[in-house]
Order: C-alpha cells, then sequence, then structure tokens
C-alpha cells in the first residue's frame, strides 16, 4: 500500500508540476491581454520568419527551444486539444527524421497516446513553430494567422 502511495503522489506531483509550469508561462508573459508562448528550434528558417513577424510587431512572447527542452506528452496533448487540428498537424512531416523512421505509414497505425508518446521523444518530430496564446494553438507559421492575433 505504501509504494502504491508514493507511485501516486510522484505521479501526482509530476503533472501538476508540468501542468502549471506550463500554464505559467501565461501569468508571466501578458503583452495587451495577449499571452505568448513561442517554441521553437532557433536554426529553422520558418522559425526565423515567424520571430521576425512577431519582433516587428513588438509582440512580447516567451521562446521555448523545442530540442533543449522537449514538450513532454502532457504539454502536447493539451496543445492539441487547445489547437483544434488533427494530431497529424503536429507532426514535422517534412522533417529527415519523419522521412527516416517512415512514418507516413507508421502513424495511420498508432493510437493517439502513441502517437503523443512518439512526439514527446523527440523535437525534431514536432512541427514548428508552434505559438501558444491564451485562447488559440498555432502550428507552423502564416502570417494572415499572426495577423489574426494583433
Amino acid at each position: 500500500i505504501l509504494l502504491l502511495f508514493f507511485i501516486f503522489l510522484k505521479w501526482n506531483l509530476t503533472f501538476h508540476f508540468s501542468y502549471f509550469s506550463f500554464i505559467s508561462n501565461f501569468d508571466m508573459m501578458e503583452t495587451g491581454g495577449i499571452f505568448m508562448l513561442f517554441i521553437c528550434y532557433p536554426k529553422c528558417s520558418t522559425c526565423k520568419k515567424a520571430k521576425k513577424f512577431l519582433t516587428d510587431h513588438q509582440i512580447e512572447f516567451d521562446e521555448r527551444h523545442i530540442v533543449e527542452e522537449k514538450l513532454n506528452k502532457d504539454e502536447l496533448k493539451a496543445l492539441y486539444l487547445k489547437s483544434g487540428l488533427p494530431l497529424k498537424r503536429f507532426f514535422n512531416t517534412s522533417g529527415n527524421l519523419y522521412k527516416e523512421k517512415h512514418l507516413k505509414d507508421i502513424l495511420p497505425t498508432l493510437s493517439e497516446e502513441e502517437q503523443l508518446e512518439l512526439l514527446s521523444t523527440n523535437g525534431m518530430l514536432v512541427k514548428r513553430p508552434i505559438l501558444e496564446t491564451k485562447d488559440k494553438v498555432l502550428v507552423g507559421f502564416k502570417e494572415e494567422q499572426y495577423k489574426e492575433l494583433l
């Protein structure tokens, strides 16, 4: 019984810590009522364009390097559900790793939970950039979508 208690306690603390640390970004980054978390890979040309758009429009954001600070399964699930997009949109389908692992053929055989677990293993599998506001998640960079945030 004691072992079960400690397992439950560890899971509960881990979940709450990751959930609240993720949510707390919104408490710290407020710009005119808009909260922003910019999840990117700094060497990615699309991420550079998106970041330039944000800075050119003087939009404050908190930046997270997706490879150095991977998204965990709970964070990915929260972003996925908040976005309203199909989970497949969160995969970097043009990336080398996606192609090397033949994920085009494998993804349809995986459950949603298995896909989220796979995404959490390597930030290079995740489509980027991801921009999260208080009530929206944008995946990839389309200038028209970013303009709607202004």
